[in-house]
């Protein structure tokens, strides 16, 4: 990993502007007006990368590690799911199936042109990898971030969802704690801070769904988690990997982060991590 480093560094001499060096802040001034948009960055290598957001957010969440990936040659897409990136209403009625057939939409276009697909998402798009890995055994690769085998308390999470949907409390405000970070970090400006409850018991019936028969996951797999994330149970990642069926898999945590760390991640060598996992595999 230092010589892929050194490589880089070397490289950024002569392209100054190379994402893996831009703070993450003055690119999201940059790029706000593509907040909500989708991406598409049509690479060299043959190789495609399909890139899966988390629920309530956007695929600018990804469109940083899409354009470094881009930049090493690989064509990558960054679908926006069905419901975000418009107002927290249009997500109520959107079942987590609707989700599943957007990622299996992205991921047929990208195998139109691209000889090896690898699937990567971040939180409930971590989630709807492992969906589709299980039933399309021929993607060449899987990375997921901050994947909820279970979320903390969860049988009494869902318990007060459905006690508040009986009040006839639609919607809840998202609650950080203390020790999350800013506002202003990239992560909270692009994502929806209110939420259907609806919606939040969608993303629970697919991590219950999506445990079950890890088995079916064959395909090489890179896997990350914070250590201090306030969402996922602590040994989230560790379940994961010890149930995919993987023989080739590695697992790695993030040390000065939080739960969708991707957005804000300036350290660590998280990017690099991911492109050297492409590489090998």
């Amino acid at each position: 990993m230092v010589k892929r480093i050194v490589q880089l560094a070397g490289k950024a001499a002569g392209k100054a502007k190379s994402v893996l060096f831009a703070d993450p802040k003055l690119l999201y001034k940059e790029e706000r007006h593509l907040v909500s948009e989708p991406f598409f960055f049509e690479g060299t290598n043959s190789k495609g990368v399909l890139l899966v957001h988390g629920w309530t957010c956007t695929p600018y969440e990804l469109r940083r590690l899409g354009k470094y990936l881009n930049e090493n040659g690989y064509t990558v897409l960054g679908i926006q799911l069905t419901g975000h990136g418009t107002v927290p209403k249009d997500l109520e009625n959107v079942k987590w199936s609707t989700w599943l057939k957007d990622i299996e939409n992205g991921y047929a276009e990208l195998k139109k042109t691209c000889g090896k697909v690898y699937v990567g998402g971040t939180s409930i798009g971590a989630v709807l990898t492992m969906m589709l890995a299980k039933e399309n055994p021929e993607i060449s690769g899987i990375i997921l971030m901050a994947t909820p085998f279970k979320i903390k308390q969860e049988r009494l999470v869902s318990w007060a969802a459905v006690v508040m949907l009986l009040l006839r409390q639609k919607y809840r405000k998202k609650f950080y704690p203390p020790t999350f970070g800013l506002s202003s970090t990239i992560t909270r400006l692009i994502s929806y801070q209110t939420y259907p409850i609806k919606s939040a018991l969608e993303t629970f019936d697919l991590i219950k769904t999506a445990r079950k028969n890890l088995k079916k996951i064959t395909q090489p797999c890179l896997l990350m988690q914070s250590t201090h994330d306030h969402i996922v149970t602590k040994n989230s990642m560790e379940d994961i990997y010890a149930r995919i069926a993987s023989t080739s898999k590695r697992k790695k945590y993030i040390h000065k982060a939080y739960h969708t760390f991707i957005s804000d991640i300036k350290n660590e060598h998280v990017f690099v991590d991911i492109l050297d996992f492409l590489e090998e595999n």
